[in-house]
């Protein structure tokens, strides 16, 4: 495969001399650099380079090109290389500049480009490399080309290998899946000898036959075998809310451990881009998230239990007891409950028998590049539905947004509903569901059925992404812990009079009706479904800990 092209567009030559310095000191030779100096250049280039099966992994252009927009070129980019990451090269004057950030964000919400970049200065510009260099790290793992991905192979796309590539992804580990005998998996394997199957080939080389999760935890460094040691805090479940209550509970000198079924992020890892984080105004995906709060965390001293289920506590006299579905035991002064919540199952089962072959719950991030050239499905009304939206549209030839709901507005931020509105290659069908689908060892065909009418259609389809309402993880909680009819977790003044008797005081915010146990994010009634105000909540339980654990009355 030909080395990856950086283009770069700028008609005024002292600016386009100084890109191309940058570039060309920084990137080559793993990169080759191209600056041209028209749009009607570029347009040509592209078309070339396309038409010869190069790759382009970003383009830059300025902000005017002869007198024009230069995101009507990044529009166009589009056409020709749908992967590539399109950026804005800004004058560092503008920026704050309330016209220019409007211009921005209309163009992002109408998917002619994807990020900003503020024109680079005197070298070493190292503000501006931080950001090429994100760019190009977001185009090699969407490609699945990153040094360090770990190797799914498998006889089929689903079973036990699909069940990896999951929980690959809700361990925001970068992955890839080859089929055994396809080219690509007869030479990774080559002289490793008879293997069974479903393999993880580790970046050290490491190959794990049919690993469990807990093999894979090992492999991984991430795994704790708890006994009955003491820890100040434990924290249940891995997602935005359980790692921020990671990294403040570590940071202020409490002894931490998390424990997740899965890995890291929870749902979050399902989000191919969040932009309305605080800090990212070029976004970030939910799995670089969850990778650098683990990191931040774990350098603080917290620890972590993974693929490790938690399937009871209780409080006793020396502390809380929670028992783990390897035998294994961890006393804690205090828990936080941060199991998040789960796509609900569709619950057709000509349709549950192909996940994993064209049917997935989330993981638009991870399997975005099957969709290549594809019809593909999508069905959902929240946030995460139209971030899956958006990304898959890069890859797939259409993408076609199934709600059961009369309008996108009802649970969908507008500057997406936005951008959705203005994606070519995206068709939006409210009031609609599906209600069934098959195909021969891969997803073939959809049936959708409309909710007024009932009149039912049957559409190709070679790719469905199921991201519809949330399940609480609380399945395994004791009686005890008071919940509401969908599941989620009740605390402080959405306590019932009984639990506030039993308790013998005023709960904290976020306690539960078992003293000392608190809960945050999604699993909690009431809670903002986001992953800024998740975070919050993990943040705040922590101050809520250090009161705990000074009122020895409390507890």
């Amino acid at each position: 495969m030909s080395t990856p092209l950086l283009v770069a567009v700028e008609d005024d030559p002292d600016l386009l001399g100084d890109v191309e310095r940058e570039l060309r000191n920084r990137y080559e030779p793993d990169y080759r650099v191209c600056c041209l100096s028209s749009t009607g250049e570029a347009l040509t280039t592209l078309e070339r380079l396309a038409a010869a099966g190069e790759q382009v992994a970003l383009v830059l252009a300025g902000e005017v090109l002869a007198g024009a927009p230069g995101t009507a070129l990044l529009a166009e980019v589009r056409r020709t290389f749908p992967h590539a990451l399109r950026v804005l090269l800004v004058r560092w004057g503008h920026l704050g500049d309330a016209r220019t950030g409007d211009a921005i964000f209309d163009a992002i919400s109408r998917g002619r480009m994807d990020h900003y970049l503020i024109r680079p200065a005197q070298p070493p510009d190292e503000q501006f490399h931080l950001a090429i260099s994100s760019f190009l790290l977001t185009w090699a793992e969407a490609r699945r080309c990153v040094p360090y991905a770990v190797d799914v192979v498998g006889e089929s796309w689903s079973g036990r290998a699909y069940e990896l590539r999951e929980v690959l992804e809700r361990c925001a580990l970068p992955h890839r899946f080859l089929l055994a005998g396809s080219d690509e998996g007869r030479a990774l394997l080559a002289g490793a000898g008879a293997r069974r199957f479903p393999l993880l080939v580790m970046p050290d080389g490491t190959i794990l036959e049919d690993p469990s999760d807990a093999d894979i935890a090992r492999a991984s460094g991430s795994s704790v075998d708890p006994g009955r040691d003491l820890y100040d805090i434990v924290i249940v479940g891995g997602g935005p809310a359980g790692l921020s209550a990671g990294v403040y509970g570590a940071s202020e000198g409490l002894r931490t451990l998390v424990i997740d079924s899965g890995g890291l992020g929870g749902q979050a890892t399902s989000s191919s881009s969040i932009r309305n984080y605080l800090g990212f105004p070029r976004g970030v995906s939910g799995g670089e998230l969850a990778r650098r709060a683990y990191e931040q965390a774990w350098v603080f001293g917290a620890r972590f239990a993974f693929m490790q289920r938690v399937t009871h506590l209780a409080r006793e006299q020396d502390g809380i007891v929670v028992a783990l579905d390897t035998g294994g035991v961890v006393l804690a002064r205090a828990v936080v409950l941060a199991m998040g919540a789960s796509y609900r199952l569709l619950g057709v089962q000509s349709l549950e028998a192909l996940r994993g072959a064209g049917v997935f719950y989330g993981a638009a991030a991870s399997e975005a590049p099957l969709a290549s050239g594809e019809e593909v499905y999508v069905v959902g009304g929240a946030n995460s539905a139209g971030q899956a939206v958006v990304h898959l549209a890069h890859f797939a030839r259409r993408v076609t947004l199934v709600v059961r709901a009369a309008t996108l507005d009802a649970g969908m931020s507008r500057y997406l509903v936005r951008q959705i509105e203005a994606t070519p290659n995206v068709e939006v069908r409210t009031g609609t569901e599906v209600v069934d689908g098959g195909g021969d060892g891969w997803l073939e065909h959809l049936v959708l059925r409309d909710r007024a009418s009932g009149e039912e259609e049957t559409v190709s389809a070679r790719g469905l992404f199921l991201m519809i309402g949330a399940r609480p993880h609380t399945e395994w909680l004791p009686p005890t812990v008071e919940r509401d009819a969908g599941g989620f977790v009740l605390t402080g003044p959405d306590l019932s009079a009984e639990a506030l008797r039993a308790l013998g005081r005023r709960p904290l915010e976020l306690e539960t009706s078992i003293p000392g146990v608190l809960a945050v994010g999604d699993v909690r009634h009431g809670s903002v479904k986001r992953v800024a105000s998740a975070v919050g909540e993990g943040s705040i339980a922590i101050q809520l800990v250090h009161r705990l654990l000074a009122e020895p009355a409390r507890r």
